[in-house]
């Protein structure tokens, strides 16, 4: 999904979770995250202590980091070297917001080292960067007592999303970091949470799986601009209606700050998966021995590879996104190429994974 989200005149950016609702593959790659590092990072604490468990992270934070400035120069050079040695009807560079960049390279080669300068195509690893810091602090207040960390990350949440607490993106202007660290945290945190055992798993009902299913049916249309012209289409008062009172819960539903509707819907999504999928997956194995079965259960070990190596595989994703829009710029966009490119891109993924 990040790949197709990535790439310029993707058609099947049309039909990516962000289309039908408020939440959009960034809470699931967040939510993941945190079940991830539970499992990374939750055993060095109890195995070795605070001491040790906060050392992995701060390596891992380094890890990050040194992702996030190596892929912010390999696209800043592979734009650059299109628009100096090619003769295209497009401005690459400037297609990512990198003029700025290369106008005043000193004060922006501080800005991006410190993370005061952070392009919008480049704003998911610094966040996930910002979270993990916040990680040592939310294990110190977990020993002391589960409630009090929970309810410093609602504390923390509240403050972003009251404009309180915010990271600047740019040091010519007042924009501040799209992916509100401060704000996604909440999501990382029911993840980690989760898988730490701190949240009990929910029960298998039926009745809370309908419920689920008819907050995101009902939703969609206040959440969704595809689904509120669909809606258009069978009853035009209900979408003039919505498209009225847009505007008045924009808060709610904010991307950067992490609105309450996106966590909501995220967990509405989220628990519908765990009903369909069962207790550790097991709704997914196929159990048959013919052709079918062994290609599910093949695909399943090629989707575990990948997200196994979320970060190799997130930072390829983000370069090859800009090498296959290059491609179709030149070679077109009918359909069928964008398919294959797409396809020909996830087996790439699939082969950086192992």
């Amino acid at each position: 999904i990040i790949l197709i989200a990535h790439t310029p005149g993707n058609w099947w950016n049309s039909w990516i979770p962000a289309r039908f609702g408020f939440s959009d593959a960034t809470e699931i790659f967040v939510f993941c995250s945190g079940m991830a590092s539970a499992i990374a990072f939750g055993g060095s604490y109890e195995r070795g202590g605070w001491l040790m468990g906060s050392a992995r992270v701060i390596f891992r934070c380094w890890q990050v980091y040194w992702a996030h400035i190596c892929l912010f120069f390999f696209i800043a050079m592979t734009m650059a070297a299109l628009d100096t040695y090619g003769d295209f009807t497009k401005t690459y560079v400037n297609s990512l917001n990198l003029g700025h960049f290369f106008k005043n390279p000193m004060p922006q080669m501080v800005g991006l080292c410190t993370l005061t300068d952070v392009p919008n195509y480049f704003d998911i690893l610094p966040m996930y960067l910002g979270i993990l810091l916040m990680l040592p602090v939310l294990m110190a207040l977990a020993s002391v007592n589960l409630w009090l960390a929970g309810g410093a990350s609602v504390l923390v949440w509240l403050g972003s999303v009251t404009g309180q607490l915010w990271l600047p993106a740019e040091p010519w202007s007042d924009r501040h970091w799209f992916f509100n660290p401060f704000g996604w945290q909440l999501l990382f945190f029911t993840g980690f949470a989760f898988m730490r055992g701190w949240i009990p798993a929910p029960p298998v009902s039926k009745t809370l799986a309908l419920l689920a299913l008819a907050f995101l049916v009902i939703s969609a249309p206040f959440g969704s601009w595809k689904v509120l012209n669909w809606l258009g289409d069978i009853a035009p008062g209900a979408e003039a209606w919505i498209k009225s009172i847009w505007g008045d819960f924009k808060f709610l539903r904010n991307k950067s700050n992490f609105g309450i509707l996106r966590y909501v819907h995220f967990l509405a999504l989220a628990y519908l998966g765990w009903y369909v999928a069962g207790e550790k997956g097991r709704n997914l194995i196929a159990t048959g021995s013919g052709l079918g079965a062994a290609l599910w259960r093949h695909m399943l070990t090629l989707v575990t590879k990948v997200g196994q190596q979320s970060l190799a595989v997130f930072v390829f994703s983000m370069a090859l996104a800009r090498g296959i829009g290059f491609t179709l710029d030149q070679i077109g966009r009918d359909p069928w190429i964008v398919s294959l490119a797409n396809l020909t891109g996830f087996a790439i993924i699939i082969c950086v994974a192992y």
